[in-house]
């Protein structure tokens, strides 16, 4: 699907995203993540050899996330996904440096680590009406 300007902005700015894996059991498993676009409305996220969402990606590729405006937390989207492609070696490591300079200002400090990219089934992006206060 094509994916939301405003869902895609979310994703690509230094917003924290929450992923929502499937356990064995079929329980649900969240956990904070970075998140980023990739290749034309795809999202992606990265993690390391062992994590326990790794596993859980292995035996059911459906994601669910949600993000929220660091600087306005009334703005925040959701997606439902499933993985399309697991990327590793430099073609990983040149997203997870996009997003860590993004959220640190430096390369990813780690030198491996898998990145997951999913194709977007349902976007929503929502406003609420609030206004924050200042001062």
């Amino acid at each position: 699907m094509k994916l939301p300007a405003e869902v895609a902005e979310l994703f690509d700015r230094p917003n924290f995203a929450h992923v929502a894996t499937v356990l064995k059991d079929g329980g649900p498993h969240v956990v904070a993540v970075w998140a980023c676009t990739v290749a034309d409305d795809k999202v992606a996220f990265f993690r390391q050899t062992g994590s326990l969402k790794a596993r859980n990606l292995d035996g059911d590729g459906r994601v669910a996330m949600s993000v929220v405006d660091h600087d306005d937390p009334y703005k925040t989207a959701t997606i439902q996904g499933h993985l399309v492609e697991i990327r590793e070696g430099d073609a990983a490591l040149e997203v997870m440096d996009v997003m860590s300079v993004r959220h640190t200002g430096e390369p990813f400090p780690f030198r491996q680590g898998v990145l997951y990219v999913f194709e977007v089934d349902k976007a929503n992006f929502q406003k609420l009406g609030f206004e924050r206060k200042t001062g």
